[in-house]
């Protein structure tokens, strides 16, 4: 499984949404499998706000592309 498809599948499985941004990101920092390049990247792009769903998380993170 590739390394982006592993972190999408985090983000629909093992985040209870709603979610806050913390919430998110603390769900995140948990994947020892991922990068920690990867996991900052996330920590510092992931903006303020209270997320739904994956869905919401991923296109909260190609809007700051």
């Amino acid at each position: 499984m590739s390394q982006l498809s592993e972190e999408l599948t985090h983000l629909k499985h093992h985040v209870s949404y709603p979610a806050s941004r913390a919430q998110v990101v603390a769900a995140c920092n948990n994947m020892m499998d991922v990068p920690s390049s990867d996991r900052d990247w996330f920590a510092k792009n992931l903006p303020e706000g209270t997320y739904r769903s994956a869905n919401d998380v991923v296109s909260a993170l190609l809007g700051r592309l």
